[in-house]
């Protein structure tokens, strides 16, 4: 760290959190707090740890990620199911290593369960084998996920309660935790991990833009995207065959993409369902956090940098 660095430092012990809904302007933001306090940039965003989908994604772009350090971007292969337990672990190294090198941790991005792990603990659910998710999912596939439900009612009534008929990830992840484990999910989730960071030793904002103006926003960037050579990197990850039910694969545009790519769709129609499904997705995330984690300060995005700054003391944005 510089002197500089050293002078604007907001201290040992903190960490800053920026999230928001998608398209809000939280990567700028994130990346003027870094290179102004001598930060490192922590993803915390459920898609933007997939190498597969820089574009479509919104990640930093290679220049951005040269100019202050940035970690757990790009690190997973997409046929990976990366859970949120697997991201608290990187996380957790993540941290540790900001904190050795004596620079400000700043968590950003939209996933709410991330945030909430990192604040409020995990369930400890340990590692499903492989081979017994394969197997569920074939079922899934083969059966339809009324009869994997039917299954859960009799193997694990309390989170058959929870769940409806046709919610086929949720439905198969807690068959492939009871399989695994012979308890429920809702165990685990009752005995669950330690906070890695709690809300007091954190500065936690949400930027909340105007809906109206967010979603114009939204629109513009799909085709943006798009320009940028989204479409070509979806044809590369369509022709890798994968599982439709990783992660990845439902990433936002992702599915309609692909449907264009195969004919079934034109290019306008996949470019609608993309940005409708965004707007959606940026919709839940301000009902998620506003219900969920009441410790993010909201404020308008052209706000953020001035908030950050009075609660950072001696820690000057520019």
């Amino acid at each position: 760290m510089t002197r500089a660095d050293e002078a604007n430092h907001p201290g040992p012990g903190r960490a800053v959190l920026i999230a928001g809904p998608t398209a809000s302007g939280k990567s700028a933001l994130a990346l003027g707090l870094a290179a102004a306090c001598g930060g490192t940039v922590i993803n915390t965003d459920s898609m933007q740890v997939y190498r597969d989908l820089r574009v479509l994604t919104a990640r930093p772009t290679p220049e951005e990620e040269a100019r202050v350090p940035h970690r757990l971007y790009g690190d997973a292969d997409a046929a990976v199911n990366y859970s949120a337990g697997m991201w608290v672990a990187d996380a957790a190294a993540a941290l540790a290593e900001a904190r050795a090198a004596g620079r400000l941790p700043i968590f950003v991005g939209g996933t709410g369960l991330y945030f909430k792990a990192l604040t409020r603990g995990l369930s400890a659910v340990p590692p499903i084998a492989p081979g017994i998710r394969d197997d569920i999912r074939a079922r899934l596939e083969r059966d339809g996920p009324e009869a994997l439900h039917r299954e859960l009612e009799r193997r694990d009534p309390v989170m058959a309660e929870r769940l409806k008929p046709r919610d086929r990830v949720r439905i198969a992840r807690a068959l492939e935790v009871v399989e695994a484990t012979g308890r429920s999910l809702a165990d685990w989730h009752r005995d669950g991990l330690p906070p890695l960071l709690p809300p007091a030793e954190t500065v936690a904002v949400f930027l909340a833009p105007e809906r109206e103006a967010l979603y114009a926003r939204i629109n513009a960037r799909f085709e943006a995207m798009l320009a940028q050579g989204a479409l070509a990197e979806v044809a590369a990850l369509a022709a890798r065959g994968l599982d439709p039910l990783l992660p990845a694969m439902k990433a936002h545009g992702v599915p309609a993409l692909i449907r264009h790519l195969r004919g079934e769709i034109s290019r306008e129609a996949a470019i609608t369902i993309g940005q409708t499904d965004t707007r959606h997705y940026a919709k839940r995330q301000f009902t998620w956090f506003r219900h969920q984690l009441e410790e993010f300060h909201w404020v308008a995005p052209d706000a953020a940098r001035g908030w950050l700054e009075h609660e950072l003391s001696g820690c000057s944005l520019g």
